[in-house]
């Protein structure tokens, strides 16, 4: 079983001057101590729940470069990128560029988007007034043609695209992993089993959690893909300082996941930035390896 980690806030000690710094502090110490992926949001307003609109949030792609540049093994994407926020061709190309530049490491994280408040904000689409499960479904179906190497012109449900070339192409084969994420039964699973090659569901309810994987497998079947194929991947409510302090509510948490079929948990930074929190949890990560 894998484990990778969320950085979803850069309100670090020191201020803007030091995200940098800690940043790569951060990145280099969890490789260091076993993590398999290193996650960013797709954001540009932090969330409720997490912090104040107003705190500080750094554009996804331009963070996970710097991610690349400073790490040499974990796997890096979005977790996940809203469709809303980048033409579909410009977004291939951000994930191709990281996947080229860090030598085959980069998922591509995708999803329907949902955060009105900063879309408004920011002039971008309303995601809920978007047609956004089209524009979803058209992405999806433009990554496979271009990362194919197939330029011939693309007509979708929203996206027209005449000659979508792209050069150069992924490093990984056949492409790097689409990571789809949100639970939605009637269009975000059925895509997931159609396009997807991972998907990213909330743990917070593993009944809800059961079902969910069950709704998926039931779509896998009925186009004949095995369930297998597909990384069953889950964002956990852990921290790195409160797993450090205590390992077990890692084990614990990924043990109890990987009984219903998670391949691999996502637990978030910690607030206070400090990098010996990774060193102190790397025997659980360790452990969990062997699931």
């Amino acid at each position: 079983m894998r484990v990778g980690l969320q950085i979803n806030r850069f309100d670090y000690p020191g201020g803007t001057d030091k995200i940098g710094a800690n940043l790569k502090e951060i990145v280099q110490s969890a490789e260091a101590a076993g993590i398999y992926s290193i996650w960013v949001m797709d954001h540009f307003f932090q969330l409720p729940g997490i912090g104040e609109y107003t705190e500080p949030m750094m554009e996804a792609y331009t963070t996970l470069g710097f991610i690349a540049g400073n790490t040499s093994k974990v796997k890096l994407g979005t977790l996940v990128t809203g469709v809303i926020y980048r033409e579909p061709a410009v977004l291939i190309n951000a994930v191709t560029a990281l996947d080229v530049v860090s030598s085959g490491r980069a998922y591509f994280g995708i999803g329907a988007g949902w955060n009105e408040q900063e879309a408004l904000a920011l002039g971008l689409l309303n995601p809920l007034q978007s047609k956004r499960f089209d524009r979803l479904e058209d992405t999806l179906k433009l990554v496979h043609q271009m990362w194919k190497g197939d330029a011939s012109e693309f007509k979708g449900k929203i996206y027209q695209l005449p000659e979508p070339y792209l050069s150069p192409r992924p490093v990984t084969k056949p492409h790097p992993p689409i990571l789809i994420g949100g639970g939605g039964e009637q269009k975000t699973l059925r895509y997931v089993a159609q396009y997807g090659d991972a998907c990213n569901l909330f743990a917070a309810d593993i009944d809800a959690l059961v079902h969910k994987l069950d709704v998926l497998k039931s779509y896998c079947e009925e186009i004949k893909r095995p369930f297998s194929e597909i990384e069953k991947t889950s964002l956990l409510r852990l921290d790195s300082t409160s797993i450090a302090n205590n390992p077990s509510l890692l084990i614990d948490e990924a043990t109890k996941l990987r009984n219903v079929g998670i391949d691999h948990v996502i637990i978030m930074a910690n607030k206070d930035a400090n990098p010996e929190s990774y060193q102190a949890m790397s025997s659980a990560v360790a452990s969990i390896a062997k699931l």
